[in-house]
């Protein structure tokens, strides 16, 4: 069948796509944002807000108003707290799926232009190529060898062959239902395997068809991850043990003391003190905002639970054209047929003839509308030698044999007047089998190869072949062609990758470069880049080896050179299978498998294919090398501030539970009522969400080896010293509480003993903010969030200690100039402290034994 492919229309107007986008609303389907009522109701249902809300309604039902209402008026700031951070959290998250839906190809004013899928209209005019995603529903209008693969709707496993619509259909367009052969119709969310099409636009979101069966693509995958399901487990057994153990300890004091009311609102401060509800809020803010954090690196994060492997990957698989190099391909150097390799200068005056025919050969094997870099430098290439007859080749070009993995090479057949072309182009050895080249001429095209790719050059060789009748040949292989030569392309190496690639060798993680090219080509380039060029492994090897034999070869081998994309899937099987954590970069639909068989999968943002894009974890939005390494150090940065964080919480907690329960079981005056464990929530929150995620990373981040993704998230050391510090906080609690008992009035007492468990919580703050860092650095850095949460709660424990109405609320009375020094010296006492032990632990001196 001939198949049809004109010049797309013009399409819409912008002004006129920007009025049907206002009226029809964005092409978005069903999505699974939560908005701020949905946060609301979540977060009330929280036990930690239900015990304050339960402390609250206990104050006003036994006439204590003033304090019932301060603790309301707590409740709710620590509502809006909690409601800014969650806030914060999905809005960085429905900006991440903004940036991870499909973007789409369209005509506006006449141009070409690539919009994201959410302004998608009906009306525009889609252009479509292997590996889209089709945006919307639509009606064709041209196709060439168009293939859709349409299961995700109809559960069949084939593609479909496509055709274009005819007049009568464009003017009346009836999509029916999916499925079946040589429809002009296509449908939102099928996947586009083979040849390219114009289409127009007739639905979009919720009126498309797949928005009908209420399915959404471009929802973002947040499940849980290991460890999130491991601290998930950890949060709900601790939760029923502290309750269990809070209304034990409230019947047991109501029991021995007959006081009902100060039992109920000791067992509510219990519970709310052994309630770890800071973990949940570290394990939703600080991914979301860590994949903010990646996307302003250039780093787009489709998985969530992609960061914490992040930081483990111990071998990074990269290709090389556009992420190692420029992606902007320049012809050189060419070697004619039989006259050997030269410079396009030297090329020129030797011999422009010859030149220009290669160059138009090559410009006539491109599309005539390209998108690659290589096939831009063809018709860049064509013009400089003078052929400028391009313009009218749209009408001319009969049919065209697609580049394939098998055949490494592409073909199309034009009509010159009377006779029929073929023009090929491809990789070296695929275009010599076509032409069927052997002996000398055979012996000279590999002696130019050599030449040409040792000097880093990209090279495609060029083929003519004639043709007889009118009948196509079904396969390329059929028709006679004769070599005319080779071309190599220059595309330079980011100036930014030799950096890159020491910061991994320091980092401890090895790089491999996987690529199509020729084996010189990839050594050129990878001496210029600063990897070790020591092992190479070819496809035709790999073909060879068994899966024992590759784990054994890979472990050498970093330049893999002419692979195919299975050969890639072996690659990433190998090195999983010898105990690497494995990230690995891809743009084709081939690429796929790769991708998703990879710990890390690190598709292609800008030449990628969304094919690609949905296998991986990550999304490269400038398809750059460095961002990888950018990210690598994000995700070593987030993974270390979240076990920071979670140092501080086990350690924070241990005094606040301590100074709960200890004057319940020794008949002291209450020191802790809910308020002041709301009061505290208000500093713990924001510290581990907020000041903990802002943290840089240590100097030595990329100096330590890969973190095993399966060590425990606390290792001995960290949970010694985080009980060590958590004790020694309680210890001055408790000793400055008796003290002041003994001598001060109660309420007097109440407000030293709480103003020391606020300065040794704020020297707990700082204290784990770094493991490595003393606490003058860390107060110098750029992370402001610490100091202004701790001077903030500072004067409010200051107004609330020295107005008497909040004072008398929270059960306090002023505290004179030698009890207010007296608190000082002891924050100060366990700052020092603190920071003794960090550095008694940096240092190895104190173990875990």
């Amino acid at each position: 069948m001939e198949e049809t492919y004109s010049k797309p229309a013009s399409g819409l107007s912008t002004a006129e796509a920007a009025r049907r986008l206002a009226k029809e609303g964005p092409n978005l389907l069903p999505s699974e944002r939560r908005y701020l009522s949905a946060i609301l109701f979540g977060t009330l249902r929280q036990p930690a807000f239900l015990l304050l809300i339960a402390a609250s309604f206990l104050y006003l039902a036994l006439g204590d108003l003033h304090e019932g209402l301060v603790l309301m008026f707590m409740v709710c700031v620590t509502i809006g707290v909690t409601l800014f951070q969650e806030g914060k959290t999905e809005h960085t998250l429905q900006s991440l799926r903004d940036l991870s839906s499909p973007r789409v190809l369209v005509v506006r004013d006449g141009q070409q232009v690539r919009i994201a899928g959410r302004d998608l209209v009906a009306g525009d005019l889609m252009l479509l190529a292997e590996g889209d995603r089709v945006a919307g529903d639509a009606i064709l209008t041209a196709t060439r060898n168009l293939q859709v693969d349409e299961s995700l709707l109809t559960g069949e496993s084939w593609p479909l062959a496509k055709r274009a619509a005819t007049p009568g259909e464009l003017d009346n367009p009836k999509p029916g239902a999916p499925g079946g052969e040589a429809l002009p119709f296509l449908w939102s969310g099928t996947m586009v395997v083979q040849g390219e099409a114009s289409a127009k636009v007739v639905a979009t979101g919720e009126r498309s068809e797949i928005g009908k069966i209420g399915k959404s693509l471009q929802s973002m995958d947040v499940g849980q991850s290991p460890l999130q399901q491991e601290i998930t487990r950890l949060i709900r057994l601790v939760a029923i043990a502290a309750v269990g153990f809070s209304v034990l300890v409230t019947a047991a004091a109501a029991i021995l003391y007959g006081d009902w009311l100060q039992a109920t609102l000791a067992g509510i401060a219990l519970s709310m003190s052994l309630l770890p509800e800071e973990y949940a809020v570290i394990l939703a803010v600080f991914p979301a905002i860590g994949a903010w954090r990646l996307s302003r690196a250039k780093v787009l994060t489709r998985r969530l639970s992609a960061i914490e492997t992040l930081g483990s990957v111990s071998v990074l698989c990269t290709d090389k054209t556009g992420t190692l190099t420029q992606n902007r391909m320049t012809v050189t150097h060419a070697a004619l047929a039989g006259t050997g390799a030269f410079t396009l200068a030297e090329m020129l005056r030797r011999s422009s003839l010859s030149l220009k025919k290669v160059a138009q050969i090559a410009s006539l094997a491109s599309k005539q509308q390209p998108v690659d870099p290589m096939e831009k430098a063809f018709h860049e290439l064509a013009r400089e030698t003078g052929d400028v007859s391009q313009t009218s080749r749209a009408d001319l070009l009969l049919h065209e044999y697609p580049l394939t993995s098998e055949t490494k090479a592409m073909c199309n057949i034009w009509q010159r007047n009377s006779e029929r072309m073929a023009a090929a182009k491809g990789a070296p050895e695929a275009i010599a089998r076509l032409c069927k080249l052997d002996g000398d001429e055979y012996l000279a095209m590999q002696q130019d190869i050599v030449s040409l790719a040792q000097q880093g050059l990209r090279v495609l060789a060029v083929a003519e072949g004639s043709m007889q009748g009118t009948d196509l040949p079904e396969k390329m292989e059929h028709i006679g062609f004769s070599y005319l030569g080779l071309l190599g392309l220059s595309d330079p190496l980011r100036p930014e990758i030799p950096d890159a690639m020491q910061q991994c060798r320091a980092a401890h993680i090895r790089v491999i470069m996987i690529t199509g090219d020729h084996p010189d080509t990839a050594i050129s380039i990878a001496g210029k880049a600063g990897m070790s060029i020591d092992g190479t492994l070819t496809g035709k090897e790999i073909e060879l080896l068994d899966d024992a034999q590759l784990r054994l070869r890979i472990k050498s081998a970093n330049i893999c050179a002419r692979i195919t994309p299975d050969q890639k899937l072996r690659i990433v099987q190998s090195l999983k299978a010898d105990g690497e954590i494995v990230g690995m970069t891809g743009d084709g639909v081939n690429d796929a498998p790769a991708l998703k068989a990879a710990h890390v999968g690190i598709a292609m943002g800008g030449r990628g294919t969304d094919v690609a894009r949905e296998a991986a974890s990550l999304v490269l939005l400038d398809d750059n090398f460095a961002s990888i390494v950018q990210g690598i150090r994000l995700g070593r940065r987030i993974f270390a501030n979240m076990q920071n964080a979670m140092s501080y919480i086990l350690a924070i907690h241990v005094p606040i539970a301590g100074m709960a329960f200890l004057p319940v079981v020794l008949g002291w005056p209450l020191l802790l009522f809910p308020m002041h464990i709301a009061f505290l929530q208000l500093i713990i929150d924001p510290a581990c969400s907020l000041a903990f995620e802002n943290e840089p990373s240590e100097h030595d981040t990329m100096l330590q080896p890969p973190r095993s993704p399966t060590a425990p998230l606390f290792n001995r050391p960290m949970l010694l010293q985080a009980f060590l510090h958590g004790s020694a906080a309680w210890a001055m609690t408790v000793t400055s509480y008796y003290l002041a008992s003994k001598h001060l009035p109660e309420a007097q007492a109440r407000a030293l003993g709480f103003s020391v468990l606020v300065l040794i919580n704020i020297a707990l703050i700082f204290s784990n903010l770094s493991r490595r860092r003393s606490v003058l650095h860390t107060i110098r850095s750029a992370n402001h969030i610490p100091l202004a949460v701790s001077l903030t709660a500072a004067a409010i424990l200051g107004f609330i200690i020295y107005i008497p109405g909040l004072g008398g609320a929270f059960g306090f009375e002023p505290l004179g100039a030698p009890e207010f020094v007296t608190v000082l010296a002891i924050g100060a006492a366990s700052l020092m402290f603190f920071e003794a032990t960090k550095i008694l632990f940096a240092r190895g001196m104190l173990r875990a034994s």
